[in-house]
């Protein structure tokens, strides 16, 4: 399943950073190339939304990946029983900050924004559908974390 998960999460995350890409690439050969006195105006805005997308999916992909930010002093001194123990402390951490900030937190920020029913001032998009991302990167992270403490526990 995890191998699953992590191409379905890779391919999402090349997919949003291509469509960053062109989008960017628009509005520069919008504003620059054919010389358009007001470039398109959602370029700017999608171009935000969507950096927005690809660092919190990024964020859960490498998570998954074990390529996050470690510090790797306290490990060389752990023998390996200890070494785990840690492993599995570290991911029950991930697991409750994924789940109060992200999930919980994404969660209500995501339904406050569909009872003010804002949209976003360029593409008239409900503003919610980009806040959505946070309580979905929760969910990776604490499923990489949960199959990270099982395997752990299993070796």
């Amino acid at each position: 399943m995890r191998k699953t998960i992590d191409l379905i999460l890779s391919r999402l995350v090349i997919i949003v950073m291509t469509v960053l890409v062109l989008d960017v690439l628009i509005q520069v050969a919008s504003g620059i190339v054919i010389r358009v006195s007001n470039p398109f105006s959602f370029t700017d805005e999608l171009a935000e939304f969507l950096l927005i997308w690809v660092g919190l999916l990024g964020a859960a992909y490498v998570s998954g990946q074990k390529q996050h930010l470690a510090i790797e002093l306290i490990y060389r001194r752990l023998s390996e029983k200890n070494t785990r123990r840690l492993n599995i402390f570290i991911s029950i951490l991930i697991i409750l900050f994924a789940t109060s900030v992200l999930v919980i937190g994404g969660i209500r920020f995501v339904i406050i924004n569909i009872k003010m029913e804002q949209l976003s001032a360029a593409m008239q998009l409900p503003v919610w559908y980009v806040y959505l991302v946070l309580p979905l990167s929760g969910l990776f992270i604490i499923y990489y974390a949960v199959d990270d403490i099982l395997t752990l526990r299993m070796s």
